[in-house]
């Protein structure tokens, strides 16, 4: 695993070492999740635009009106 540095206001690092600590867990765990996360961003597109196209045949049969997409059954 490599290494990184940032920077931030001290302040807010306390307060987000204060949040870590009270979930069971690190800062840099936490960063680790973000960092997953945000590098996911991207697939997740793909993903969602690969499955739109795969849906793209699907017709509702008509215009629904906003009352009947709303409608509880």
């Amino acid at each position: 695993m490599k290494n990184i540095t940032f920077s931030a206001d001290e302040t807010l690092i306390e307060r987000a070492r204060h949040q870590a600590n009270l979930e069971n867990t690190t800062l840099n765990e936490l960063f680790r999740i973000w960092l997953e996360r945000y590098v996911a961003q991207p697939a997740a597109a793909q993903q969602y635009e690969a499955l739109m196209t795969q849906l793209a045949y699907v017709r509702a049969g008509r215009h629904y009106t906003r009352e009947e997409m709303n409608e509880r059954r």
